[in-house]
C-alpha cells in the first residue's frame, strides 16, 4: 500500500538512516515507486546513497514539508519515504496540526505510518510513549528494535507504550545486527547495501565472507518487511 512513511525515533544514533536506506532498497528491489525526502542535514543518507530518487527536506519550512502530501496525492502508487533527523517531533507535529494533515489523509485515504527505530533504552521508550500520545489512532506505527544498537529490549517489551502500539494495530519488527566491520566499510566508502552484497569491482571490495554476511542480513531484513504485509 502506498502512503507516507516517516522514519524516526527522535533519539540520535538509533539507526534511523539505516532503516531508511533499507526501505529504499526494498522498494527498488520490489519495483515499488517511491520518492525519498531526506530531512537529516547532518547525515543525509538517502541523498548520499539514493540521490537519483531523493530530495532534501527542510523540516522547519512549511513549503518544503508540504511536498510530502503533494507527492503522495499526485501519484497514489508512490510511497513517500521521509528520513527524519533527531529531535524533529515538534516541527513535524506543528506541520501536521497547522495543515490538518491527518484530516487530509483520512479524506483521501492516504496511509501515514511512523517508523520508530529504537535501542530499547529508557529515553527511546519514553519518546515512543510521547509519539503514541500525540497521534493515537490517527496514524500507523512500526516499532523497529535495532539489534545493532542493543541486545536488551526487555524495558521496551514490558512497557505500556508498546502495549498501546499493539492495541492500535501497530507492528513490531526486528532489525538484525550486521557485522560491525562490514558496516564500517560500507559507510566509509559510501556504498549502498545492494552494492556491498553484490559489487566486487568497487573500491569497497568486501571479503567474500562479508559480502555473504551482507546478503544474508538483507534477506533477514526483507523477511521482517515482508511480514508487514500490505503496509509496504
Amino acid at each position: 500500500m502506498a502512503g507516507v512513511h516517516f522514519v524516526g525515533g527522535e533519539k540520535g544514533g538509533v539507526g534511523k538512516s539505516v532503516v531508511s536506506r533499507l526501505l529504499a532498497q526494498f522498494f527498488i528491489d520490489h519495483q515499488l515507486s517511491f520518492v525519498g525526502l531526506d530531512g537529516d542535514a547532518s547525515h543525509p543518507a538517502l541523498l548520499r546513497y539514493y540521490s537519483d530518487r531523493s530530495e532534501p527536506l527542510e523540516i522547519h519550512e512549511l513549503e518544503s514539508m508540504d511536498r510530502i502530501v503533494e507527492y503522495a496525492l499526485a501519484e497514489p502508487d508512490r510511497r513517500v519515504l521521509v528520513d527524519l533527523p533527531a529531535q524533529s517531533a515538534l516541527a513535524v507535529r506543528r506541520w501536521v496540526d497547522g495543515g490538518d494533515v491527518t484530516a487530509i489523509a483520512s479524506e483521501d485515504e492516504l496511509p501515514i505510518c511512523f517508523w520508530h527505530v529504537t535501542d530499547g533504552g529508557f529515553d527511546s521508550v519514553e519518546l515512543l510513549s510521547a509519539l503514541v500520545q500525540q497521534y493515537a489512532k490517527e496514524v500507523g506505527y512500526v516499532i523497529v528494535r535495532n539489534h545493532g544498537r542493543s541486545r536488551d529490549f526487555s524495558q521496551l517489551n514490558d512497557s505500556q507504550a508498546i502495549a498501546e502500539v499493539r492495541a492500535l494495530g501497530g507492528r513490531v519488527i526486528d532489525l538484525p545486527e550486521l557485522h560491525p566491520a562490514a558496516m564500517y566499510r560500507i559507510d566509509r566508502y559510501g556504498s549502498s547495501f545492494w552494492a556491498a552484497g553484490n559489487d566486487t569491482t568497487s573500491e569497497l571490495r568486501l571479503s567474500t565472507m562479508d559480502r555473504r554476511r551482507v546478503q544474508k542480513w538483507i534477506q533477514r531484513v526483507y523477511g521482517e518487511f515482508d511480514a508487514l504485509g500490505d503496509l509496504l
